[in-house]
């Protein structure tokens, strides 16, 4: 069989030469209608070579953010590079982008099933097929992602920060709000990648089956500085604020059930023992006021009005290096509006001299 050109790029059984662009779909399996699920790539070319980008978005099928960041990108005719490659994926989960699911239809993530088996289940077949077809092709990536279960994302972007240049660097161009220290998960796209030498970092924004203008818009000028940084783009936006850099973040989560209500919004800036919500019980009898044990911003927020215990309720970025007593312990750190020797007990709103007036002019904490 004749081998292609070394300036021609193989996908799924086409020769893409330099200038083209190209859509194909790559065919995962069937519906048990017998409906075909397959996973459409756009490929832009230059003549010029270069690097090779792939911008990816619904490895979660709830998370709607990357799926329209990427579709405005594709819409608009904004990955025209001046030289390399392009490839883009608007939704690789396809089965749970017509589910409304995370998953795929066996339940399992297929964040969590790279590098994949072809006679595995289907996450991992479909991480199989990725890592068969795009992943060899690939030089950097940005993958798309947004909060999920009614968790909602400051526009950030998340990577191995002060371990490799490359990856540092594509996180400095993308300039997001936020860029926050992200260790590798087993069984993730970011990983795998990383052992193979190529260098994807995250973008997250949002909450899963809810549009975020703002981030989408955020998404695309972030694109944008990544493909101009590496010379595939003639110009791009500048960033409005220079990003805030984190090196670690704390979960905040419920010690007791109950109506959570949240005194703080994403981006917000918290001090150490800042009040940043109440978990109240739905009698109108008890409310716990819930404080903060550690300074940082805000990046990610619970939606949930009804929680349990250990609930995720906000998402602490952090700018300090040093564990600290939060990172230390078991994480429920939300502390009781008055404290006893015990320090969890419970109290009683009318008793509270603490109470202020809510805007509705009902009592909170």
């Amino acid at each position: 069989m004749p081998q292609p050109a070394p300036d021609q790029l193989c996908l799924n059984g086409l020769t893409i030469g330099p200038g083209e662009r190209v859509l194909t779909r790559l065919v995962i399996s069937r519906l048990p209608s017998g409906t075909v699920i397959d996973i459409p790539v756009h490929v832009f070319r230059a003549v010029e070579p270069g690097p090779t980008v792939l911008l990816m978005a619904g490895m979660h099928g709830d998370e709607v953010n990357g799926i329209e960041t990427i579709r405005r990108l594709i819409r608009r005719e904004l990955l025209q590079p001046l030289r390399g490659t392009i490839i883009a994926i608007p939704i690789l989960n396809i089965y749970g982008f017509l589910n409304f699911s995370r998953e795929v239809p066996d339940g399992k993530d297929v964040n969590r099933s790279f590098p994949g088996n072809p006679r595995g289940s289907l996450a991992s077949r479909v991480a199989h097929r990725f890592m068969r077809e795009i992943m060899p092709l690939i030089d950097y990536g940005i993958d798309f992602h947004t909060g999920g279960a009614t968790r909602a994302n400051t526009p950030q972007i998340r990577c191995l920060l002060h371990e490799d240049a490359e990856t540092d660097a594509l996180a400095a161009a993308f300039a997001a709000p936020f860029t926050l220290h992200a260790g590798l998960r087993p069984g993730s796209l970011r990983e795998t990648a990383m052992q193979q030498g190529r260098r994807i970092i995250v973008y997250e924004t949002g909450e899963s089956m809810r549009l975020d203008e703002p981030g989408i818009d955020l998404g695309i000028a972030g694109t944008l500085r990544v493909l101009h940084h590496l010379g595939m783009l003639a110009e791009a936006p500048a960033p409005a604020h220079p990003t805030v850099v984190c090196l670690r973040s704390t979960w905040l989560r419920a010690r007791y059930a109950g109506i959570f209500r949240s005194l703080v919004q994403l981006g917000q800036h918290v001090e150490e023992g800042q009040a940043y919500g109440s978990v109240a019980d739905p009698y109108g009898e008890r409310s716990v006021r819930l404080e903060s044990p550690v300074t940082g911003y805000i990046i990610g927020l619970n939606h949930m009005p009804v929680v349990n215990q250990g609930d995720a309720l906000v998402h602490v970025a952090r700018l300090d290096a040093a564990p600290s007593r939060a990172d230390l312990v078991v994480p429920f750190d939300e502390k009781p509006i008055k404290r006893t020797e015990e320090d969890v007990r419970e109290v009683d709103l009318a008793d509270d001299p603490t109470l202020l007036p809510d805007d509705d002019g009902q009592e909170v904490w």
